[in-house]
């Protein structure tokens, strides 16, 4: 902490493009942190298909749940989600469904999901290198299936590394989200089993705070390829 302080005095947290003597980007850091004060998302890798499910954490009694928007259809195959600045995933993801339609229409098939985040990675680790820019602040979960049938989970964070994940957590409470992860994960379970498997574990960290409504899924069978939402109410029958 002594030396977190005296490197603000020395100014070095003053722009994202400035190395500390110790080798560190201080923008970068508090970027790291405001993703962990956002809202959390899981995201897994099932035998039938891939899903996230997302806490909206709502806040006010008067907004309509279904206007708050935290999981993205990249396209029909693809989805993806944000912890963070919500602003700033909703740039970088409308963004990843133009490159998505113009690789259809260029090369008349879907794009693969590797393509969609090492193309949104690229974007965040621009604006840690460039004066002017300050770091995105948030960290992108990508899930999608691919020509192959092959499930893909993806997660960027801060500076632009991305890495492949069967199952992984993003925001808040993620340590204590990622043990539970860890103990409980199973590759042989299904996008339905995977669901239930997640609410309870968001049953488990939110205690008295757990509410139904807070919560949205969206999934992707390789059967069909096609991403199906499920929010609120409709997710009471995972939880009894």
């Amino acid at each position: 902490m002594e030396m977190e302080m005296q490197h603000r005095v020395m100014g070095y947290d003053r722009a994202a493009t400035m190395f500390s003597p110790d080798g560190r980007i201080l923008q970068v850091e508090y970027a790291e942190k405001t993703v962990r004060l956002g809202s959390a998302s899981v995201g897994l890798v099932c035998s039938d298909g891939i899903m996230i499910i997302s806490d909206k954490r709502l806040g006010d009694p008067l907004v309509l749940p279904e206007a708050i928007l935290k999981i993205w259809e990249i396209d029909e195959h693809i989805i993806a989600t944000a912890a963070g600045v919500l602003s700033d995933a909703r740039v970088l993801l409308e963004h990843s469904q133009v490159i998505a339609q113009q690789h259809r229409v260029t090369y008349d098939q879907p794009i693969d999901t590797e393509s969609v985040i090492k193309d949104v990675a690229n974007i965040q680790q621009s604006a840690t290198q460039y004066a002017g820019a300050r770091p995105f602040g948030i960290a992108v979960m990508i899930a999608g299936i691919n020509r192959d049938n092959a499930k893909k989970l993806y997660v960027s964070d801060v500076t632009g590394n991305y890495l492949g994940f069967k199952a992984s957590v993003i925001g808040e409470n993620d340590d204590r989200i990622k043990e539970l992860l860890q103990k409980g994960y199973k590759e042989s379970l299904s996008v339905d089993q995977g669901i239930k498997f997640t609410l309870n574990i968001f049953k488990k960290v939110l205690g008295k705070g757990f509410n139904i409504e807070r919560f949205e899924t969206v999934f992707v069978k390789t059967d069909d390829k096609k991403a199906k939402r499920l929010h609120g109410a409709a997710l009471s029958k995972y939880v009894r």
